[in-house]
Formats: C-alpha cells, sequence, structure tokens
C-alpha cells in the first residue's frame, strides 16, 4: 500500500496565473484546456487526440479528501509504515540495485537510504503503482478549484510526454494525484528529471527500477539535495532546554545544539551544519536533529509526518538502531484536532485547513500559544492545552 500526499512537486506552486478558470461544466472546461494546448503550438489534431477519452473521475476526489492517514501521531504512522519485512527487503534492494546506486552517489550524490525509503512507501518497491487514469486523475484535479495551479500544468506536461511517445492517455495509471511509476513522479518532474538508467533508450518509471531510482535522484538534486551531507539523526535533549528553540523555525548549528546539550544518540552531531531539533511528540518522545537535507524532502511531499518518517526509514536502510520512542504525553483525537485547529484559527493563527492533522502550521501556532500560556513550548497539542483554551 502506498501513502501519497497530493503536493509532490512543491515548485509547481508558484505556476503562473491560469489561462482559464476551473469549475463549471467539465466539458466546457476541457474545451479550454484544449484551445490552450492549441494556443501554444500544440498540433489539434494531436490536441483532440490526447483528449478524446478523457472523464471526470469523482473517484479521484474522494480519494484527495480522505487522508485521515496523515492524523496518526508520528510513531504509530512510523510503526504502521515500517516492518521488519519492508526493512528487510530495503537492504535487499539495496544490493540488488548496488551498481545503480553506486552511479547515482557518483551523479548525484543522493544517499540510498532516501531513495530506498521513498521507493518503499509510495509503491511497496514497485509492487503497487496506482490504478488510476493519469489522464482523468490529473484533468479532474486542474478542474477542481483548490489547487488548479498545480495541476492544470500537469496535464500540458501529461501532453508533452503524449507527443514524445511516453504517455498513452488511455492506458497510464498511477497514483490518484497524477503521479506515475515506482517513485511516483508528476508527468513535469519526469520531463525535467527522467532519466534512461538502464540505456534501453526510453525513460520507463513503470517498470525500469534504474530509471526510477535515477530519475528520482535526479529530482531531488534539481531540488537542493546536498552531496555527502546527512539529513536526520536521532538525538537525546536536556530537559533544561528552552522548548520554544525546537521546531523547524529556529535554526542553529550542530555545535551551537551541542553546547545546548543536545547529543547524537549514534556517531556524531554535525557541528558546522545548520540545524533543526525536531520533538515530533513533545518533549517525552522521540528527538531528531534534521539537517539542510532534511528540508529537501518537503519538495517531494509537504506531510510533516511522512517526510519525517521516511527520513527516519531512511536512517534505520543505512544501518541506524530503532529509535527511543519515549513516553510522550497522550495526543489529540481527530476531532479535538479540529477543535484545536478552529480555536487557533479564531486566535488568528494560520493553521490551513482545519483537518485534524498536525502539520507545520498547526505545530507552530501551538507553540506560540504554549509560551503564552506558560507552558513548555513544545508544540505538541495535548488535552490539557485544549481545555485552557
Amino acid at each position: 500500500m502506498r501513502f501519497l500526499h497530493i503536493m509532490a512537486a512543491i515548485a509547481l506552486s508558484a505556476a503562473p496565473a491560469l489561462a482559464t478558470p476551473c469549475g463549471g461544466n467539465f466539458g466546457d472546461f476541457v474545451a479550454d484546456l484544449k484551445q490552450d494546448a492549441i494556443d501554444q503550438g500544440h498540433d489539434p489534431a494531436t490536441v483532440n487526440s490526447f483528449f478524446s477519452h478523457v472523464r471526470q473521475d469523482a473517484k479521484v476526489l474522494q480519494a484527495d479528501q480522505a487522508q485521515g492517514v496523515f492524523q496518526k501521531p508520528f510513531t504509530e504512522f512510523a510503526r504502521h509504515l515500517i516492518s521488519s519485512n519492508r526493512l528487510n527487503t530495503g537492504k535487499a534492494k539495496a544490493k540488488t540495485n548496488s551498481t545503480v546506486f553506486d552511479r547515482i552517489d557518483r551523479q548525484y550524490g543522493v544517499n540510498r537510504g532516501i531513495l530506498l525509503s521513498f521507493w518503499a512507501f509510495e509503491t511497496d518497491f514497485g509492487g503497487f503503482q496506482g490504478d488510476f487514469n493519469t489522464l482523468n486523475a490529473l484533468v479532474t484535479l486542474a478542474h477542481d478549484c483548490r489547487r488548479p495551479a498545480l495541476f492544470r500544468p500537469q496535464v500540458l506536461a501529461a501532453l508533452r510526454l503524449f507527443e514524445q511517445g511516453s504517455f498513452d492517455p488511455a492506458r497510464t495509471t498511477g497514483a490518484w494525484a497524477g503521479e506515475i511509476g515506482m517513485v511516483q513522479m508528476l508527468p513535469q518532474d519526469i520531463l525535467d528529471n527522467g532519466v534512461d538508467g538502464d540505456g534501453d533508450g526510453r525513460v520507463s518509471l513503470k517498470v525500469s527500477a534504474p530509471d526510477a531510482l535515477m530519475s528520482g535522484a535526479r529530482m531531488l538534486q534539481s531540488l537542493g539535495w546536498r552531496a555527502g551531507e546527512p539529513w536526520l539523526q536521532e538525538v537525546a535533549v536536556p530537559q533544561t532546554l528552552d522548548w520554544s528553540l525546537t521546531g523547524l523555525r529556529t535554526t542553529k548549528t550542530g555545535a551551537e545544539w551541542k553546547a545546548l546539550g543536545v547529543s547524537a544518540r549514534t556517531g556524531e552531531i554535525a557541528a558546522d551544519l545548520p540545524a533543526n531539533i525536531l520533538l515530533p511528540e513533545g518533549r517525552s518522545g522521540p528527538a531528531f536533529i534534521a539537517y539542510p537535507n532534511f528540508q529537501v524532502l518537503f519538495e517531494w511531499n509537504q506531510s510533516y509526518t511522512y517526510v519525517l518518517t521516511a527520513a527516519y526509514f531512511a536512517t534505520r536502510l543505512e544501518g541506524a538502531p530503532i529509535m527511543t520512542a519515549g513516553q510522550p504525553a497522550p495526543g489529540l483525537a481527530s476531532s479535538q484536532m479540529k477543535q484545536l485547529q478552529q480555536k487557533l484559527s479564531e486566535r488568528g493563527y494560520d493553521v490551513g485547513k482545519i483537518d485534524g492533522i498536525l502539520g507545520a502550521g498547526t505545530r507552530a501556532a501551538v507553540q506560540d500559544v504554549q509560551q503564552e500560556l506558560g507552558l513548555p513550548a513544545d508544540a505538541w497539542p495535548t488535552r490539557d492545552l485544549l481545555n485552557r483554551l
């Protein structure tokens, strides 16, 4: 089973303003898309062929709105995704694809653990890549008015893949959000970063592990991955730490964190690198130090819990021991989290959608309110905090 988040390829969020509106009659919307493509220089006959069987897919919208798995706290989410079988399979895949990973290391500097982690979580190492018609998914999401600026360009990118002979609008399938292949890449990402890793003259992300892994590595490099640097490391933090310094908003060098009493559970903290201290379940739960490469992973996927779990799994695949889970205070149920988000929103905080998910915006707001109320500002919402609000 794969666990996807809609905002893969965040770079497209800065796409130019839409040429035509979203919503309205679906047929009229498709006609606008076709005219837009023709205006951009695409052959009318090709455009008509590409869109000839496109259909709106209600199941795509249902999947978009049913991402309850991201409401799980970090340790529960991590245990759900990281099984001993998945860990053993990942290590076996590292060996059988060692030549490919060696090439990736030389050309892109991306660690094999990271690629194995995404390969595992996105498609269970290629075992299930999604059965949604990709064009239908992209056009449906472009028509939906929540994120048209993300998906409309992807429809036209798929058209360019079709013109190259590498996309079949009737048969190409993938995730509900339009990602394709073993590591789930959107059409524009394939155009920009697709690599023929096996040398057969094609970029085949659905059937070729070398193509998929090298394309994923090239994309991470293009997003800013820094070769030879760590991404995440488990740490122990002193109970005297100023908890308001933790989280993604406060950055110090590894040396500065060490001076404050933070220590690595294994290995050494990278003293010269900027880093953040992450407490996904507060001061009594697991603790990590996150380096610049960790931030790059948010360009692949915007879910805090997903990214942290993938980053942690990558360290396990490269030999790190199982984390110390600690004894975090009980978190909030989904309905309680929604109540908390509503109260925070009423106090002027931007927590995004009231969805019951403890994302970065909600964490930041919780931390600020904890400081206001004189509570330990570790960004972990509890029933006590909800009651005080």
